[in-house]
């Protein structure tokens, strides 16, 4: 299916009600009311510097993360929506239109505006259903909130409920991460996304010392054939859909729209570029650039200090790792129109992957097998360039 030009519209929110063991996003945990403030009216300057510098520009996809876009009042969810809308110039009601939220802080008279707002998707950081595993990455909830903020989204009726869990947590079997499976499945989700944990640095289980018991295979592949088995289909590692009417309107393609990105902590792409805010992780860190954003003029939001620019190689090579990480596949013909050049003289190393059984032609596709997909952590940053290489180990945490 050929695709026209209509980026990725994203707002960072980074601010949640707390910061969880296992996070290395962008984000701090709180934020007072004149905080917040500050932030919401720099990002109606950044988003009227890029909305002059972009022009005229059909969005096909928008969402807003964080962090906890929740967090914020009723009027400030309002204020992310003016800005989509009033400088942007999205409809939110015609693009598929999603918002990351958290157990704590649904109630029914955000989950009302948001799918008034044209919300067709809420996705919702579960993490898991029992209160002992969560309590372990740092992540108190009450089991009662949990489903208490599942029964809202589900009356609230947008068309799309995906719940995040993941796998791999301290104290975790693969029979109690099954239990979550299933307690997930109860509200029928249209989408599931299984997350491994991660320990990354500077964030509270990096700080630990401790040291994990690594079931995390055996959990994604009973998962896996859990949902497969119930008529989900799988997308990519982290990804399963339900089985149902697909989506109508323009075709989004990660791999030729790119995206742009608002807010501090937001990523934005093109073709050539990949850029961002300064990120941090640390709390220290999060903090200051958080205030340093929002003392922003409008004039400085004019240009991207921290990015990468990317030559042809990398061009090719993020276009081959979009692809062929989801269960779809590279499709030769869209890559040879797109770069002009021969996949395998471009990267020879894929035929390895074939030789492994860890991927397989078929037709005008390449996939990977099941080996392939559940090694996608793996295989990712194993086609990463040598540059790229160098840069992320010259990269200092902060």
């Amino acid at each position: 299916m050929e695709c026209h030009y209509a980026p990725f519209l994203y707002i960072h929110v980074p601010f949640c009600g707390m910061r969880c063991g296992f996070c290395n996003l962008f984000t701090r945990a709180g934020g007072d009311e004149a905080t917040v403030a500050r932030y919401l009216e720099a990002l109606r300057r950044e988003a009227g510097t890029v909305r002059e510098a972009i022009g005229e520009v059909t969005f096909g996809r928008f969402a807003i993360g964080g962090g906890t876009p929740t967090y914020l009042s009723h009027s400030g969810l309002e204020t992310l929506f003016e800005v989509a809308e009033g400088i942007m110039g999205l409809d939110a009601a015609k693009v598929p239109t999603s918002v990351e939220v958290s157990p704590g802080t649904v109630d029914v008279e955000k989950l009302s505006m948001l799918v008034g707002r044209g919300v067709d998707r809420i996705s919702i950081g579960v993490e898991s259903f029992d209160e002992a595993e969560a309590a372990a990455v740092y992540r108190p909830q009450e089991s009662a909130e949990v489903h208490h903020a599942l029964r809202s989204i589900r009356e609230a009726g947008p068309r799309t409920l995906n719940i995040d869990l993941i796998y791999g947590l301290p104290g975790q079997t693969v029979e109690s991460w099954l239990r979550s499976v299933r307690e997930a499945l109860r509200y029928e989700p249209e989408e599931l996304y299984f997350y491994p944990l991660y320990v990354r640095p500077l964030t509270g289980l990096g700080r630990s010392g401790r040291s994990w018991d690594d079931l995390r295979l055996a959990c994604y592949r009973e998962a896996r054939d859990l949902l497969v088995g119930l008529g989900y289909e799988q997308v990519s590692m982290r990804m399963f859909r339900r089985a149902g009417p697909s989506e109508s309107g323009i075709v989004y393609c990660c791999q030729d729209d790119g995206m742009v990105g608002l807010g501090c902590g937001a990523r934005s792409y093109t073709h050539a570029l990949h850029y961002s805010t300064e990120y941090a992780v640390g709390a220290h860190g999060v903090r200051a650039l958080i205030e340093a954003y929002s003392a922003r003029e409008v004039e400085s939001f004019g240009v991207a200090s921290y990015g990468r620019h990317l030559d042809g190689e990398d061009q090719r090579r993020r276009f081959v790792i979009q692809s062929l990480l989801q269960c779809s596949g590279l499709s030769l013909g869209h890559y040879a129109r797109r770069f002009e050049t021969d996949l395998g003289e471009d990267l020879p190393e894929l035929s390895t992957l074939i030789d492994l059984a860890l991927a397989e032609r078929q037709g005008d596709v390449l996939a990977l097998t099941a080996a392939g997909i559940e090694r996608s952590d793996v295989i990712g940053p194993w086609l990463y360039s040598d540059a790229v290489r160098r840069a992320m180990e010259d990269y200092e945490w902060r």
